[in-house]
């Protein structure tokens, strides 16, 4: 059978199952959700047997330790994807929720009710977590989903969506066996062959690096929602605690460096960078972060950096829009408020920015100007994430504009349609 073909059948099961899905109502669905969890959390051992061969392909493909430790699934790692399960099946089922009602002159009794999307294909990389979390929330939403994950996490996708497949079949007997389905080959030609099937496939979220996200988008011939890089800003104001901003850039920047939300990109006001700096290059430095500064910055790291304490390079022009997704920070002092901001929305990529300051005037207008998903007063970017914002687990962030925004929960995974009740009217 060709790829193509391959890939035809694939959705076409996709779609029956979404069709099927339909029909399994909140306590079927949480039942299956609870026995999902269950699986995962009874074979942490196979799941850590499949993850390690995964991580040896990892390393023979010289990635990155930032990279490594996003693939890596450990005892915590596993029990956090059953608890994310167990979150998801205690949310409010979203489907079937009545968004808006009215009744028009003539008496005809119109309903706008939510529904699923129908099949949504997941393009990611590293993360087999995504698999377990993706795979929940859409089928939670009504949603059939067809997961397509980097080859360097293959072993450990297909044992988390067997593993949930087998327990949901087992405890509700009409679960769709292809609700959940990974793309069973590596081959990249797979994702332009899937994304092709317009009568199949209703919607694509690639989550991933920029090269990612911008080959699906360009080959996509269904609609795509992008989970785009993540470079995040945090900002310490003139007016902010000192103590309190060292402490928020440290967490941002070193408590998961390979995260979409790990700031990237700190701005320093001019007006406290000096009373900053020192303290704040000595907790970069016992973290063993890179700085990639400005003139200035280097001006008030010089002690630390003459030292040899502080790893040191000039920021050059590509820094202000990287994602390192690893220790290396890009540092600039800033003249005051307008040029933060105006830096952040020229490089930024719209996921989450910080600004810490003890002036609400400030941190009010920066909230309403800079353009990102999620603005921050006075904490951490690590925050945007669904389970923080209270979502349970996430299918991803979203840095659109059109449609959803920030982290996609369940209420991010539905259409909607209109009912209208008639007693026989007609125009």
């Amino acid at each position: 059978m060709s790829l193509d073909a391959q890939m035809k059948e694939l959705a076409s099961r996709s779609k029956a199952a979404a069709r099927q899905l339909t029909g399994l109502d909140t306590e079927q669905k949480n039942r299956c959700l609870h026995a999902m969890a269950q699986a995962l959390f009874e074979n942490k051992a196979a799941i850590g047997k499949a993850n390690e061969q995964d991580l040896e392909t990892a390393r023979g493909m010289g990635l990155s330790q930032a990279m490594i430790d996003r693939l890596v699934l450990n005892e915590a790692r596993i029990e956090a994807m059953a608890q994310g399960l167990r979150e998801v099946a205690a949310l409010p089922d979203p489907i079937g929720r009545i968004l808006d009602e009215r009744e028009r002159p003539n008496g005809l009794l119109l309903q706008k009710i939510t529904t699923p999307i129908g099949v949504v294909v997941i393009i990611y990389e590293s993360r087999p977590n995504v698999t377990a979390d993706a795979a929940g929330l859409c089928f939670k939403s009504g949603n059939a989903t067809i997961l397509r994950g980097g080859k360097e996490a293959i072993h450990s996708n297909q044992i988390i969506a067997e593993l949930m497949v087998q327990a949901a079949q087992a405890c509700e007997p009409h679960f769709p066996v292809d609700a959940i389905q990974v793309v069973p080959t590596t081959d990249r030609a797979a994702i332009p062959a899937l994304l092709s099937l317009t009568d199949e496939v209703d919607l694509c979220m690639p989550r991933g690096g920029e090269g990612l996200i911008r080959a699906v988008a360009e080959c996509s011939k269904v609609p795509v929602i992008k989970h785009y890089k993540g470079v995040c800003h945090v900002y310490i104001h003139g007016q902010a605690n000192a103590k309190m901003a060292i402490d928020i850039a440290i967490n941002a920047k070193t408590q998961r460096p390979g995260v979409c939300n790990a700031m990237e990109t700190l701005l320093v006001d001019a007006a406290i960078a000096e009373k900053i700096l020192p303290e704040l290059g000595e907790a970069l430095a016992r973290h063993k972060v890179e700085v990639r500064g400005d003139e200035v910055s280097k001006k008030w790291l010089a002690p630390l950096i003459d030292q040899g304490e502080l790893s040191f390079k000039w920021a050059q022009e590509e820094d202000w829009g990287a994602e390192y997704l690893d220790l290396i920070l890009a540092l600039k002092v800033v003249a005051n408020l307008e040029e933060a901001m105006a830096h952040i929305n020229r490089h930024g990529s719209g996921h989450s920015d910080a600004i810490v300051t003890e002036d609400p005037a400030s941190a009010e207008r920066f909230m309403r100007d800079v353009d990102a998903s999620a603005v921050y007063w006075n904490a951490s970017t690590r925050f945007t994430d669904g389970a923080e914002f209270g979502m349970g687990a996430e299918i991803g962030i979203s840095t659109d504009k059109v449609g959803a925004r920030g982290p996609m929960g369940l209420d991010e995974l539905t259409s909607y349609k209109w009912r209208c009740y008639g007693k026989g009217q007609i125009r």
